[in-house]
């Protein structure tokens, strides 16, 4: 892990977690809590207060600690804010009764763009949310004024049986989550484990994408500590966030809405993580956004899915060179709210 030569005092704390606290406070990070109308969006703003930030959104089951270990490699000249998307780490839960789903985070950028009073917003996303960082920017290329996208580009798309498959059992699921109270009758705490339990619990649900090394980085907004076994600590996650509603529309219409993105555009594909639908489908997303984009570039990183947040080092070259490229002026503004 990185901020080697960090001295801990770490009392109660397991030294993973003073670990992680401390290589935030040498990046200057300033927890944020951007208000909504039911709560808050937490997340991590990194640089000068008074620049628009480049807005970094993480991808399914992961929080805004996916960009602990890449962030503090880029630009110092340009601000960060990394949240936690709505069913993630720090943020609140929706309300009771409701569900996910992908066009709500679109809808959350365009909140985020509102509130703080934004002219354009700069987009740096990782798997999922490079899914919905690039449907938002052909929804409004007009708002968007550079976009990244981590290992991935648009959303899966389904067939009549596939549609029919995943909606009814996430139907199903989501209504048994509800009835349960999301999980926890009458308030009990979910199972607890030793925080090197929950290092390989991560490790075995990434499939080895997120090392035992780097897990701390995600697991700090990810767990807390239980309050009737010491020294142990649960997955405080909103379940129902595992049935995430995608969009799920055709490929055709992801082509047409790839014609409407017009702004710098850099693509990064790890080249040991699969490709999501087929690398014939991802080849052609890259072969039209070079026709109808000339500032689009594509990159090939030899990493696993989580590449930026466990070796980061091969990342950040790339997106530096393309901020240098691309040299976009961020508006100054009292207006950031730290």
């Amino acid at each position: 892990m990185e901020c080697e030569g960090i001295a801990l005092a770490t009392g109660q704390k397991h030294p993973s977690i003073a670990f992680v606290e401390e290589c935030d406070k040498r990046n200057n990070v300033v927890e944020m809590q951007i208000p909504v109308p039911y709560g808050t969006i937490a997340g991590k703003w990194y640089g000068p207060s008074d620049i628009r930030p480049i807005l970094c959104l993480h991808g399914w089951l992961d929080n805004c600690g996916s960009f602990d270990r890449l962030i503090p490699l880029l630009p110092t000249d340009r601000s960060y804010l990394a949240i936690d998307l709505p069913g993630h780490g720090r943020t609140t839960r929706i309300p009771a009764g409701t569900t996910y789903s992908m066009i709500d985070y679109m809808t959350l950028v365009m909140y985020i763009l509102r509130y703080y009073k934004w002219n354009k917003i700069s987009l740096l996303a990782h798997s999922m949310a490079a899914n919905v960082a690039f449907v938002f920017t052909a929804l409004f290329p007009q708002s968007v004024d550079l976009l990244i996208c981590l290992d991935e580009l648009d959303p899966l798309s389904y067939g009549t049986d596939r549609v029919t498959a995943i909606v009814s059992i996430s139907i199903d699921k989501i209504v048994d989550v509800h009835l349960r109270g999301n999980g926890k009758a009458d308030g009990a705490e979910p199972p607890s484990y030793d925080y090197e339990e929950m290092i390989e619990k991560q490790y075995h649900a990434t499939s080895g994408s997120i090392t035992r090394e780097i897990s701390p980085h995600i697991l700090q907004r990810m767990i807390a500590p239980s309050t009737r076994h010491e020294g142990k600590y649960f997955f405080n996650g909103d379940s129902r966030i595992r049935y995430l509603t995608i969009p799920g529309w055709s490929n055709a219409i992801y082509l047409g809405l790839a014609e409407r993105i017009n702004v710098p555009f850099l693509a990064i594909k790890a080249t040991e993580s699969p490709y999501r639908k087929s690398k014939e489908r991802f080849d052609e997303m890259v072969a039209l956004q070079r026709k109808v984009n000339p500032k689009f570039e594509v990159a090939y990183v030899a990493g696993n899915h989580h590449a930026h947040l466990t070796q980061p080092e091969l990342v950040e070259p790339i997106i530096c060179d393309f901020l240098k490229q691309h040299n976009i002026n961020p508006e100054r503004s009292i207006a950031c709210k730290l």
